[in-house]
């Protein structure tokens, strides 16, 4: 079986999003490359695979196997600065935003001289956890960018950025993978699993951490109004103790109440669309909420729960 993946820095090849390329590539041949692009869609489409894949065809290195490609890969090539949210030590995960201080060193970045003579790359991962203050920084730097620069940001919420921000860059819209891509990028994936993704690799390998139906089972029964049991509760038990068992709880309900809920306005219930879409926002906040105060994770199983068992 072939493993996951290679983490988006090591990727040597991108599936699908060839019409984005294309656009990058028409810009770069006119010579007029834009200095900001703005790499949107789905979670775990790949959008930071792209932002790699077009930073190496700037630095010269497309090919892994040569020295550029090498310190691209190894995090050492000196024209390529990345930022993304840091690790929390204290809570042992992401901080829940990028902060102006993390954008700091973009600025003193750009305005030192190309240590290999050519271009200047930043690649911001997940635009959307900017704070007020680093957003109204990396404004400044899209403002007036020196010559021979380009910043590849990426997001997945496009909606949320401020408008003088996006209109500082070139968008490049990714939509999911078709069947084919996905299968070559997780051939081991079952197919099921794949379908549920709708074109996202990352998604379906998050789904496929469920890999015997817990915690689908589990929604299903909450779902259908069951009153759990103490076997389903020491089950609950048992997803808490995994790394991503609460974020896929809430995922799978998330979804399910989502599509609850355009069901019933496909059906002119729209009073039960409206309750449906309060209950998929409600679990949105109290996901949030559990993530970032770092709430007992059975617990907040149990209360999520509680809200599908609403009925």
């Amino acid at each position: 079986m072939r493993g996951p993946p290679p983490e988006p820095r090591l990727a040597a090849h991108v599936y699908g999003h060839q019409a984005a390329i294309q656009q990058f590539e028409e810009s770069f041949a006119s010579g007029r490359l834009h200095h900001a692009w703005l790499i949107s869609g789905p979670s775990g489409v790949g959008k930071v695979t792209l932002a790699f894949h077009l930073a190496r065809r700037l630095l010269g290195g497309s090919d892994l196997e040569s020295p550029a490609g090498r310190r691209i890969s190894a995090g050492t090539h000196g024209d390529l600065l990345t930022i993304a949210r840091k690790m929390d030590p204290r809570k042992g995960q992401l901080k829940g935003e990028i902060t102006v201080a993390d954008v700091q060193p973009i600025q003193n970045f750009l305005h030192h001289t190309a240590t290999e003579g050519g271009w200047r790359v930043v690649v911001v991962d997940g635009l959307e956890s900017l704070n007020r203050f680093a957003a109204n920084a990396l404004l400044k730097i899209l403002e007036e960018p020196p010559p021979k620069t380009a910043l590849f940001l990426t997001t997945s919420s496009p909606g949320t950025l401020l408008p003088t921000l996006r209109s500082r860059c070139r968008v490049l819209a990714l939509a999911g993978l078709d069947e084919a891509d996905m299968k070559a990028v997780l051939p081991d994936v079952p197919d099921d699993v794949l379908h549920r993704a709708h074109g996202s690799p990352g998604r379906a390998l998050f789904l496929a951490q469920d890999r015997d139906g817990i915690c689908a089972g589990l929604v299903e029964r909450a779902l259908a109004g069951e009153e759990l049991d103490h076997e389903n509760w020491v089950i609950v038990s048992q997803i808490a103790r995994e790394a991503e068992g609460f974020a896929l709880v809430c995922d799978l309900l998330g979804e399910a109440l989502a599509g609850q809920a355009r069901d019933a306005a496909f059906a002119g219930d729209l009073p039960r669309a409206a309750l449906m879409a309060d209950r998929a926002g409600r679990l949105g906040q109290m996901r949030l909420q559990s993530e970032c105060f770092s709430l007992d994770r059975a617990e907040a199983i149990r209360e999520v729960l509680a809200l599908a068992r609403q009925g």
